[in-house]
């Protein structure tokens, strides 16, 4: 497995407007891209609907949970042949991605956007079809505005993590647990987890799934509904911004 780092942010930004949808994508494509069965009805239209926002955010006092979530949405999507591409997250590695059945020669990677994070989560937006970004920095609600803004105009769906004004739809993590390890022994094989999603209009009242990630697919409803709080984005390195390309081979 071979990867292709271009360094410089005008560097970045030219190769990221290239990575266009394939010419043969047929008119009318889909408005709604698919998610596990086990979260369609923590959605509006039962999956990630194109140009919207949606907030993924970890367990507010573990802050685990997120990339889990994140890798379980990027899958489904990977699985329908779109393109995804991640921002910001120097953690999540391409061996976990593609264990998942994320296809490695659809994503790209920019674990150090730098300064300019914006201008890159832009030119991404307007070619690929899953964008997940964690901001560097904090993140004022004009350039919060003006990226979903693109995305609802290009067809994308942008998915930020950590503290982001007015999404569409935030899902986070309310409850995990690892199953797998025995008496001190064992393999970790997968987490239960309770995932809460709110929003606004018909999303304003908050509903709750617990599921298995990885897992079959099936998801029981949690009740009463949690309230829960978005939580800010650790600071990342800051430095030129850097494209990984995965590819096989």
């Amino acid at each position: 497995m071979a990867g292709r780092l271009v360094a410089g942010t005008a560097a970045l930004a030219a190769v990221a407007a290239g990575l266009v949808r394939p010419a043969s994508e047929p008119p009318g494509i889909d408005r709604v891209l698919p998610v596990p069965a086990a979260l369609t009805g923590l959605l509006p239209g039962r999956g990630l609907r194109r140009g919207s926002t949606i907030n993924v955010l970890p367990h507010r006092s573990a802050r685990l949970g997120a990339t889990s979530l994140l890798l379980a949405l990027l899958a489904e999507v990977s699985r329908a042949g779109l393109w995804c591409a991640v921002v910001g997250v120097p953690a999540l590695g391409a061996g976990a991605a593609a264990e998942l059945g994320i296809a490695l020669d659809r994503l790209a990677l920019v674990p150090y956007p730098g300064p300019d994070w914006p201008m890159v989560v832009a030119a991404l937006i307007d070619g690929v079809d899953v964008v997940v970004v964690a901001a560097p920095a904090a993140v004022t609600p004009q350039v919060t505005g003006r990226l979903a803004a693109r995305a609802r105009q290009r067809g994308c769906v942008l998915m930020p993590c950590g503290r982001w004004d007015t999404p569409d739809v935030t899902l986070q993590v309310v409850h995990g647990r690892w199953e797998g390890l025995g008496s001190g022994r064992g393999r970790l094989r997968r987490r239960e987890m309770v995932i809460a999603a709110r929003g606004r209009g018909a999303m304003s009242r908050s509903r709750e799934v617990r599921v298995w990630l990885p897992g079959s697919g099936s998801a029981l409803p949690v009740t009463p509904a949690v309230t829960t709080t978005a939580t800010t984005a650790t600071p990342r390195r800051p430095g030129r911004a850097e494209l990984t390309l995965v590819r096989r081979g």
